[in-house]
C-alpha cells in the first residue's frame, strides 16, 4: 500500500552511494511495463557526468537569448528606465532560483526526469497533468523562439539577396520568404535534437560565450551611434518611482518569474545528468541570476540607446540589427541571434516536452517522437501573434504561464521536501500498485491543489489579447501576484489534504 512519508527504501531495489546519489541496485532488472522506457528510466551514476561548468554554460546559453533580451527591453518599451528594469529582473531571478534548486535536487540524486519526479505527488498516471501543461507551455515558447530565429534568417538573407527577398509577396500579413525562413530554422532545430542530449551539452558549452560576446558588441555599436554611454544611461523613466512604477512593478516581477517558472519544474530533466548536488547547485546559482542580470543590463542599455538614436525604443534586437548599414556587423549580429535562439530553444523548449510527451505513453512515444510533436504544436499556436505585442507578451503570456506553473512547483516542493524528506522509491515510480499509485494512478489531492491554486493565480487576470476580458473579476486583485499566489495556495492545500489522509500501511 502507500505511505505519505516513506521511511525505508527496499535494499534490493536501489542503493545509496556515499555522496547521497541513488541508483537501481547493480544486477537488478530495470523497471518494465507501460510506464517505463529507456528515456524515462533513471540515469546510471556513471553517466551522471555534468559538472558545474556544464550547468553554468547551460544557463548562460539559455539566459543570453533574444527572448530574454526582449523581456528586459520590453520593460523599457512600457515606461521603465534602465535601473528599474534591471532591478525587476535581478530580483525575479533570485526568487525563481529557490524553487529551481529545490526541484533540481531530485535530478542528480535519483537520475530521473521531471515527469517521473511528478509521479511521486500526482500519481503514476496523474503526473501526465502537470507534464502536459508544462509541455504545452514549452510548445508556445518553442514557437515564439522559432519565429525569432526565422526573423534573423529573413533579415540576414534580405541583406545578402536584396529587395526581392524582403519585398516578396505576402501570405497572412508576412512575406512568403519570412515563412520560408521560419521553416528553415524549424528544421535546423529538429536536426539537432535528434542527435540527443550529449550533442545539446556540447552545443551549449560553446554557444554560451559566443552569445555573450555578441551582446557586448551590440552595446558597443549602440553607444557609438549614440555618442557614448551617457545617452544610454540618461533616458528617463516615464513612471518615476511613485505609484505608477509600483503599479507596473508587481505584474512585471511576476512576469519575469514566469519566464523561468517553466524550468523551475523540469530542471530535473537536466540535473539528472549532474555529477553531484554541488555541481547542479553551484552551476545554477552562478549561471542563472548573474547572467540574466548582466544580459538584462546589456539589453536595456542598447534599447535605451535606440530611443536616443532613433527617437523610440526598439525592443526587438533583430529589428534593431537590421538598421545597420555595415554588412559585416549585420551578419555578426544576426548569426549571434541565431546561435542564441538555437541555444535556448533546444535546451529549454524541446528537451522538457520530449520527456513530457513520452511520459503519456512510454511504450509508444520516445524522446525523439515527443520532440517532433513539440515542433509541430509550436507552429499551431501561432507564435507570431504572441510575439507581436510587448504588452501581451510580458503581462498576458508570461503572467498566465507563471501563475499556472507556480501551482505545480508548490506541490512538488511540498511533497518532496516536507512530506518525503527527499526520499523516493525508484522502482515504485514505474509500477502499478506501489506507493505512488494512489487511487487508480491518480492522487486527486494534488489535482485539487493544482486547480485551486490555478484559479486563484490566473482567474482574475486580463487574458487580452488571447481572449477578451477576465474570467473571474472578483479575483482581479490577486492577478498581479499570480506566481506567488499559485505556489503558496497549492503548497498549503496539498499539505493539508495529504496530512488529513494520514499514513496508510
Amino acid at each position: 500500500m502507500t505511505d505519505t512519508a516513506p521511511t525505508a527504501i527496499p535494499p534490493s531495489s536501489q542503493v545509496t552511494l556515499a555522496d547521497g546519489r541513488v541508483e537501481l541496485a547493480p544486477g537488478s532488472p530495470p523497471p518494465i511495463g507501460p510506464y517505463a522506457n529507456d528515456d524515462l528510466l533513471p540515469v546510471p551514476v556513471e553517466k551522471r557526468t555534468w559538472t558545474t561548468y556544464n550547468f553554468s554554460a547551460l544557463w548562460v546559453g539559455m539566459a543570453h537569448n533574444t527572448a530574454s533580451w526582449t523581456l528586459a527591453s520590453g520593460l523599457i518599451a512600457v515606461g521603465m528606465d534602465w535601473k528599474q528594469a534591471v532591478l525587476t529582473i535581478a530580483l525575479a531571478n533570485v526568487i525563481v532560483l529557490v524553487p529551481m534548486l529545490l526541484t533540481g535536487h531530485a535530478g542528480p540524486k535519483y537520475g530521473i526526469p521531471f515527469p517521473v519526479f511528478a509521479r511521486a505527488s500526482f500519481g503514476i498516471r496523474g503526473a501526465n497533468l502537470p507534464a502536459v501543461v508544462r509541455a504545452l507551455v514549452a510548445c508556445g515558447w518553442f514557437g515564439i523562439q522559432t519565429w525569432i530565429g526565422g526573423e534573423a534568417i529573413f533579415f540576414l538573407a534580405g541583406k545578402l539577396i536584396g529587395d526581392g527577398w524582403a519585398d516578396a509577396g505576402k501570405i497572412g500579413g508576412y512575406a512568403w520568404t519570412m515563412w520560408l525562413s521560419f521553416a528553415i530554422f524549424w528544421a535546423i532545430q529538429v536536426a539537432i535534437i535528434y542527435r540527443g542530449m550529449e550533442t545539446i551539452r556540447r552545443f551549449e558549452n560553446w554557444a554560451a560565450p559566443f552569445v555573450l560576446v555578441g551582446a557586448f558588441v551590440m552595446l558597443w555599436w549602440m553607444s557609438d551611434k549614440a555618442g557614448g554611454f551617457g545617452p544610454l544611461l540618461d533616458q528617463p523613466s516615464k513612471l518615476g518611482w511613485g505609484g505608477d512604477f509600483w503599479k507596473l512593478f508587481w505584474p512585471s516581477l511576476m512576469g519575469m518569474i514566469g519566464f523561468w517558472s517553466t524550468l523551475s519544474l523540469n530542471i530535473p530533466d537536466f540535473t539528472r545528468y549532474g555529477k553531484s548536488q554541488k555541481a547542479q547547485t553551484w552551476g545554477q546559482a552562478l549561471g542563472l541570476p548573474t547572467t540574466m542580470t548582466l544580459f538584462a543590463f546589456l539589453s536595456v542599455m542598447v534599447t535605451s540607446g535606440s530611443a536616443a538614436v532613433y527617437g523610440e525604443p526598439i525592443w526587438d534586437p533583430v529589428q534593431l540589427a537590421a538598421k545597420t548599414d555595415n554588412v559585416v556587423g549585420l551578419l555578426f549580429a544576426l548569426v549571434t541571434v541565431l546561435v542564441a535562439t538555437l541555444s535556448v530553444n533546444i535546451a529549454a523548449n524541446l528537451v522538457s516536452p520530449a520527456f513530457d510527451f513520452s511520459n503519456i505513453a512510454p511504450r509508444k512515444i520516445s524522446f525523439r517522437t515527443g520532440a517532433l510533436a513539440t515542433c509541430v504544436l509550436g507552429v499551431l499556436i501561432f507564435p507570431w501573434k504572441l510575439y507581436s505585442d510587448p504588452q501581451g507578451y510580458i503581462f498576458t503570456w508570461l503572467g498566465l504561464v507563471g501563475g499556472l506553473l507556480g501551482t505545480v512547483a508548490g506541490i512538488l516542493i511540498a511533497d518532496y521536501w516536507i512530506l518525503r524528506r527527499g526520499r523516493l522509491d525508484l522502482t515504485d515510480l514505474y509500477r502499478t500498485g506501489g506507493r505512488y499509485w494512489y487511487e487508480g494512478g491518480w492522487n486527486w489531492r494534488a489535482v485539487v491543489a493544482f486547480l485551486a491554486g490555478g484559479v486563484l493565480a490566473i482567474g482574475g487576470a486580463n487574458f487580452d489579447p488571447l481572449i477578451d476580458g477576465t474570467p473571474v473579476p472578483a479575483l482581479s486583485s490577486l492577478a498581479d501576484y499570480g506566481w506567488a499566489v499559485g505556489l503558496g495556495t497549492s503548497m498549503v492545500l496539498y499539505l493539508v489534504l495529504m496530512l488529513a489522509r494520514g499514513r496508510r500501511e
